[in-house]
């Protein structure tokens, strides 16, 4: 494993950085260090710890013409004794070099990834919010920067880690949601599953006709229209007769880290967990017959967060009985008090990160 070399410069920084905003917000605020490495000649050249600043891109870049890029959404959070602790980050870890493999990058070994994402987070330290919810948000990317425009892989790469502290996702307490009936975010066989910015930019279009209709989020079908897959950023689960279903993973649906726990605390609580396609029209009738009494979204970002209606294209508005989320709200305060060292989770969930002292 290769060192991460520390720039004084950069600890200057974080010495003299603060913040007085008690409104956190999610990525208003960034520190200002970053982490960065270099691919190059097939190997990992050098890992290091510089103060946050722009990056110096050739217009012929890979990256600007062909997209080839990945990232990750992690939480770094404070303990009840003041000690950082980082959440399932070698979940994380797993699922980057997933996405590197679909997108034709180069991994990077477990043990690097979560050293660096350590070294920032140690650094970060005193920018980890005290208050509950509120985190260190990491958000390590790689991007293509070998310049040329011939369409092939790269093999130059550039990987970052940048760090947030951030509060809430979502500014109130449930949200509203519309059901994309024309657009699809993947199909099989394509990058559904990977965590790359086409996937994202791909549910812009759609966010936008979400916000025009007094939403907050846009509801995914699978390529027939007919199956919910998930949220442009989260992903989706519901309250059917008292159990938990959610959609089964494909190679369209990401693998969410907050997905697995939510529906590990839920077999926990002796609470039932099926895993199978849904269908968006079986749902909606069962949101009016009351069947289904709760529906929400999960996400390393938003957390839990209960959906209190569905907006469909024809205009037509499905109320969720318990819009309040007394199941999906249970959950997420046992994950929260998990997150913050509150109550003792399943073992390695919490990986301790080492304290630097500069």
């Amino acid at each position: 494993m290769k060192k991460v070399e520390i720039h004084p410069e950069a600890v200057e920084r974080v010495k003299k950085f603060t913040i007085t905003d008690n409104n956190l917000g999610f990525g208003k605020y960034v520190a200002p260090v970053m982490i960065q490495a270099i691919y190059d000649d097939g190997q990992w050249q050098r890992f290091d710890l510089l103060p946050y600043g722009p990056l110096l891109l050739d217009p012929c870049t890979k990256v600007l013409h062909y997209g080839q890029e990945i990232f990750e959404g992690m939480k770094t959070f404070r303990q009840p004794n003041d000690q950082i602790k980082m959440f399932r980050p070698e979940q994380n870890a797993r699922r980057f070099n997933q996405s590197a493999r679909r997108m034709s990058m180069p991994e990077i070994p477990e043990e690097q990834f979560l050293n660096a994402c350590d070294v920032i987070s140690a650094y970060c330290k005193n920018l980890v919010p005290r208050r509950l919810g509120e985190s260190l948000y990491l958000r390590p990317f790689m991007i293509a920067t070998e310049v040329g425009l011939g369409i092939k892989p790269s093999k130059q790469f550039l990987f970052v880690i940048i760090a947030s502290p951030s509060g809430n996702y979502f500014a109130g307490d449930s949200v509203k949601v519309w059901i994309e009936r024309d657009d699809i975010r993947a199909s099989q066989g394509g990058i559904g599953f990977a965590k790359t910015g086409g996937n994202y930019a791909a549910s812009l279009q759609s966010y936008t006709r979400s916000l025009q209709a007094g939403c907050d989020q846009t509801m995914w079908l699978d390529s027939s229209h007919k199956y919910i897959e998930e949220m442009s950023g989260m992903n989706f689960m519901c309250v059917i007769n008292g159990e938990i279903h959610t959609p089964a993973l494909s190679d369209t649906i990401l693998d969410g880290i907050t997905r697995k726990s939510v529906l590990e605390l839920a077999k926990h609580e002796k609470i039932k967990v099926v895993e199978d396609k849904i269908a968006v029209d079986d749902l909606l009738k069962k949101i009016e017959n009351g069947e289904c009494t709760e529906a929400f979204v999960c996400g390393t970002a938003s957390i839990i967060c209960p959906i209190s209606s569905f907006l469909d294209k024809d205009g037509r508005t499905h109320h969720v009985k318990d819009g309040s989320g007394k199941i999906s709200m249970l959950l997420r305060d046992k994950l929260i008090a998990i997150q913050a060292g509150k109550t003792d989770g399943p073992e390695g969930w919490m990986h301790p990160v080492k304290e630097i002292h500069f």
